[in-house]
C-alpha cells in the first residue's frame, strides 16, 4: 500500500528538535528526525501577517504569499543597510520632515516611519561600492495624494525605480549595478507623504531576500540546512514516487535540489532547478551512472508548481500541475535497499533555497491518475479521500 511522508499546510515541524514520523503500515508511528541548522535568528511573516523573529536553529514556517504556510530556506545573506529601521537617524536628507513611530508597522508595533517631502528630496545612509544591490523596503501612503517616490542610486536623488504604493503595507525591491561611490536610498517628489518600515540592502544579489533587522551595524543571516530525513526502512529502491509542492525564491540559474538518496550523487532520486531560465531537471543515478535526465522547462518556477517523479526499472514519467510533461521507458534504479535519506540540502552547490508548501513519497508507484490527481488537487486532503492513501504527518 501507498503511503506518504508529508510536509505542508502548518504541519512542518516548527522547532529544533522536532520529528516526522512515518506509519510501518502496522500502525506503529515512528519517528524520522530531519537535521535543520541555522547558526542565526531569523525573520518571517506568520499566520496573522506580522513580521517575527525567529530563534536560531528553528525552521520557518512562513506565510507571505499562503494561508497553509510554506517551508522557507535561504541561502545566507547580510543587510548592508546599518540602521534597518532608524530612518529618523539617517545621515544624509534633503528636503524630508521624518516622524519616527509614527505607525504601526509591518511587525505589528509603533515604530513605522513617516516620511514627508516638503519639495522634491531623498534620504540615505548607507554608501554603496561597485557591486549589484538589491534594495527592499516596506511602504504605504498616508493620503490619497500624488506618491511619486521609489528608490535612487548612485546618488541621482531622484526616483530611479517608482513603487506602485497604496495604504497598505507592501515591499517593493530593486536591483541595479552600482556605478559610482555614492549613495542609495529613498527618493520622493514634492508633497509625497509615505510611512516606511525595514529598508535592507544585500550586495551582489539579483533578489530580495526575508528582512534582517540592523541597529547600528550589518547583520547576516547564516545559511540553512534540512536534511536526512528517513531510513532504509521508509524508502524503496525498486520504486516509488516523490511529490513536492515548492517554488524558486528567483530564476537565478543556481542548482536547487530535493532528492532521497544513501547522503552520495552516486545513488539517488532526483529533481531540482537548474539552468538555463525556468529549467526543471528529474534525476536517477545508479552505482554512480545516470540512467534518467529528463528536462522540463516550466512557464515560471518563483510560483508554487506541483511535481511528482515516478520511479520504477524502465518506467519513470514526471507530472507537474495535473499533466504528464516527460518519461523514460529505459533504465535502472539503486539496488541493494540504499536508499536511506530525503534530504533538502544534501550537498553544497544543490542546496533547496526556496519554498516548500507540501513534500510526498510514496513507496510504490501511482497511477497515472493518481498522479494527475496528486499534481492538480488543490486540496491535499480531498486527494488523499479520493484515491483512499494513507496520509502521515509529523509528530
Amino acid at each position: 500500500m501507498a503511503q506518504t511522508l508529508k510536509f505542508g499546510n502548518g504541519n512542518f515541524a516548527t522547532k529544533a528538535g522536532s520529528t516526522l514520523c512515518y506509519d510501518d503500515q502496522n500502525g506503529n508511528f515512528k519517528p524520522i528526525p530531519m537535521d535543520f541548522t541555522r547558526a542565526s535568528t531569523a525573520t518571517r511573516v506568520n499566520k496573522q501577517g506580522l513580521i517575527e523573529v525567529v530563534k536560531s536553529n528553528v525552521p520557518r514556517i512562513d506565510y507571505t504569499d499562503t494561508s497553509d504556510g510554506v517551508l522557507l530556506l535561504e541561502k545566507a545573506a547580510t543587510n548592508l543597510e546599518t540602521k534597518s529601521n532608524e530612518f529618523s537617524t539617517w545621515q544624509i536628507n534633503s528636503n524630508i520632515t521624518r516622524t519616527a513611530n509614527y505607525i504601526v508597522s509591518p511587525d505589528g508595533t509603533l515604530n513605522g516611519t513617516r516620511l514627508q517631502f516638503t519639495a522634491n528630496g531623498f534620504s540615505s545612509n548607507t554608501p554603496q561600492i561597485l557591486a549589484t544591490y538589491t534594495m527592499s523596503c516596506y511602504a504605504k501612503r498616508n493620503d490619497s495624494g500624488t506618491q511619486n517616490v521609489g528608490f535612487f542610486t548612485n546618488g541621482s536623488g531622484v526616483v530611479n525605480s517608482a513603487w506602485e504604493i497604496t495604504t497598505e503595507w507592501k515591499r517593493f525591491s530593486y536591483t541595479f549595478p552600482a556605478l559610482n561611490g555614492s549613495y542609495m536610498g529613498i527618493a520622493g517628489v514634492s508633497g509625497a507623504d509615505i510611512s516606511v518600515y525595514g529598508f535592507q540592502i544585500e550586495g551582489l544579489s539579483s533578489y530580495a531576500s526575508s528582512y534582517i533587522p540592523t541597529q547600528g551595524s550589518a547583520q547576516t543571516r547564516v545559511a540553512e540546512t534540512a536534511s536526512g530525513a528517513g531510513n532504509s526502512e521508509v524508502f524503496n529502491d525498486s520504486e516509488g514516487v516523490l511529490f513536492a509542492d515548492i517554488s524558486a525564491l528567483a530564476d537565478d540559474g543556481t542548482t536547487r535540489e530535493i532528492s532521497i538518496s544513501d547522503g552520495s550523487l552516486s545513488n539517488t532520486i532526483a529533481f531540482m532547478y537548474i539552468q538555463p531560465s525556468n529549467n526543471f531537471r528529474f534525476l536517477v543515478r545508479a552505482s554512480g551512472t545516470t540512467y534518467v535526465d529528463i528536462n522540463i522547462i516550466l512557464t515560471d518556477i518563483t510560483i508554487s508548481n506541483k511535481v511528482a517523479f515516478k520511479y520504477k526499472e524502465n518506467s519513470f514519467s514526471t507530472f507537474i500541475n495535473g499533466f504528464e510533461l516527460g518519461s523514460d521507458n529505459s533504465g535502472l534504479v539503486p539496488t541493494g535497499n540504499v536508499l536511506n535519506e530525503l534530504s533538502l540540502t544534501r550537498s553544497s552547490g544543490r542546496e533547496f533555497y526556496g519554498k516548500t508548501k507540501e513534500l510526498g513519497y510514496y513507496d510504490e508507484i501511482l497511477t497515472d491518475l493518481e498522479l494527475e490527481t496528486l499534481t492538480s488537487y488543490r486540496s491535499w486532503e480531498s486527494m488523499v479521500n479520493e484515491l483512499n492513501l494513507n496520509i502521515i504527518y509529523n509528530g
